[in-house]
């Protein structure tokens, strides 16, 4: 029988793969693939008896941890939909996403999280924790489940339609929109992933990024789960700069792919620390935000592995484009290389397909795209137009194919009607060898409609100042791009996964030059 969902995958692998190292808990014990298929369906078990039916939503909140794995695997395994939610947030937050939801359980580690089980009780919505005491064991979850029957799971036959996973988007403009992805989408996205990379089972990586987006999920975790590869947990539970190499080292990690903001921190450390061995990687990936051409150079010449670059967003469950292998082609700095399994196109206003080197807004097509956002008509109806979904992305594909991407439709800064890609901006900034970060942003003004201003953070022990920056963005950029205003600084406002969305930045640094009420852009 043809597989079409992830779950069967993941049933095949461990039946082909058994005995190889599925998942690694840094410091503490392995699980193989048979293990972990074991530990699944257990807890799937468990889950039936505490009263998950097909369809329910179940919120997940834990750290980068192996119960958060078994739980969500075994969430998607009784028909139920994983909804995977940042620790991190406010009481408010999980009180909204709990909500828009409509979660019918909270998921936790036994250490447990307060303010989203503050905000579960308001909710009248139950909470289980989740603890696996050793590789040989099973998860105990608490409240213990009484009448458990192993065989109820074997009854549920997932079905490629079935809601596996509901993720909210980051929303750069507005409200975060709800996301719902399939069986399908998930088995379709990470069969992208495995063959673009040619992930196999004697691949390994060290999971870098948070497991409660799709960056870390489908790229790191479930590829390499369906493929037969293997994945390591950091012991904190979250990346660490200062066990990542020894823990790449100890489990022989062939690659590993993470957001620019780590594989700076990375590079910094390498610099001002670097370790007396490497692993020989077959490539290092980066995703979910621009990834200016002099850092990809530095991570090449610093660790000897091709860098490539990838294109992704929750709505195409994570995969849309990368830059090829080696062997496959050449990877191109600036550019997110080619479309993966599915059908791209750039289009004009007017749905009109647009040619080589045309500007146009990036639309794509298959199986790994969502069937719609949850209870937005609005919403859907301006994504899916023409017959294809709409990334809110403006690029061009170049003669080879490739596409380049030059920022977010409505993220391009309108001066007096130049339109500016902060993109290209940030990787002049980070050209410089005194930056280590910078961020190009849009402000209001009375005299253009919208200025450019900047934020940098310079490199450690270096002293450089506004006039210099401001020189130097003079000689290597056209006079409209230069910044009016540029921000000096040691941090960034982040997403959670990372990401640097401008907006925010925007209103952070015009807040501290002014008492006036801040415009949110484009909310």
């Amino acid at each position: 029988m043809a597989i079409s969902t992830l779950t069967a995958l993941l049933n095949h692998v461990a039946g082909i793969f058994p005995s190889r190292r599925a998942i690694s808990v840094s410091g503490k014990f392995d699980l193989t693939h048979a293990q972990l298929h074991h530990l699944v369906e257990r807890a799937a078990a468990q889950l039936v008896a505490a009263g998950v039916k097909p369809g329910d939503v179940v919120a997940l909140t834990f750290p980068n941890t192996v119960e958060y794995v078994i739980m969500f695997l075994a969430v998607i395994r009784v028909r139920a939909t994983a909804a995977p939610l940042n620790a991190a947030y406010t009481f408010d937050e999980f009180e909204f996403y709990l909500s828009d939801s409509e979660s019918k359980l909270l998921l936790t580690s036994k250490e447990g999280n307060e303010p989203a089980q503050a905000a579960a009780a308001k909710l009248n919505i139950p909470h289980i924790s989740a603890a696996l005491p050793a590789a040989d064991s099973e998860v105990v979850l608490s409240p213990t489940q009484s009448g458990v029957d192993v065989n109820s799971v074997s009854k549920l036959t997932n079905d490629p339609s079935d809601v596996a996973l509901f993720l909210h988007t980051s929303g750069t403009t507005s409200r975060p929109k709800g996301v719902p992805l399939t069986q399908l989408n998930l088995y379709s996205s990470v069969q992208n992933i495995k063959s673009v990379y040619k992930i196999t089972e004697s691949d390994s990586t060290v999971i870098v990024l948070p497991l409660f987006h799709v960056h870390g999920l489908l790229a790191g975790l479930l590829s390499s789960l369906g493929a037969g590869a293997a994945v390591a947990l950091p012991a904190a539970g979250r990346f660490s700069a200062s066990t990542f190499w020894s823990d790449m080292n100890k489990y022989n990690a062939t690659w590993y792919t993470a957001v620019p903001t780590i594989h700076q921190i990375i590079l910094d450390r390498h610099l001002s620390s670097p370790e007396p061995i490497y692993p020989k990687l077959r490539f290092i990936r980066s995703c979910s935000a621009s990834l200016a051409p002099e850092i990809m150079a530095r991570l090449e010449e610093a660790f000897g592995a091709p860098v490539l670059e990838a294109y992704a967003m929750t709505e195409a469950t994570h995969l849309m484009a990368s830059n090829p292998l080696p062997e496959d082609g050449p990877h191109k700095a600036g550019s997110v290389g080619k479309p993966v399994g599915q059908e791209m196109a750039i289009l004009d206003q007017n749905g009109v397909v647009q040619g080589p080197n045309a500007n146009g807004e990036v639309c794509i097509r298959g199986p790994n795209v969502t069937n719609g956002y949850k209870n937005n008509p609005e919403a859907n109806k301006s994504a899916f137009q023409f017959g294809w979904f709409h990334t809110g992305d403006l690029g061009f594909f170049d003669s080879d194919g490739y596409l380049h991407l030059v920022g977010r439709i409505k993220e391009l800064i309108n001066r007096g009607g130049e339109k500016i890609s902060p993109i290209e901006v940030d990787a002049v900034l980070l050209s410089h060898p005194d930056i280590a970060q910078a961020v190009a942003f849009g402000v209001p003004d009375d005299k253009y409609g919208e200025e450019i201003n900047c934020a940098v953070i310079p490199r450690e022990g270096s002293n450089i100042d506004e006039a210099e920056v401001s020189r130097f963005c003079k000689k290597n950029l056209a006079a409209f791009k230069v910044p009016k205003k540029i921000f000096i600084t040691d941090s960034l406002p982040k997403t959670a996964t990372g990401k640097i969305q401008r907006r925010i930045v925007s209103e952070h640094f015009l807040a501290q030059i002014s008492t006036a009420k801040v415009p949110k852009f484009g909310a």
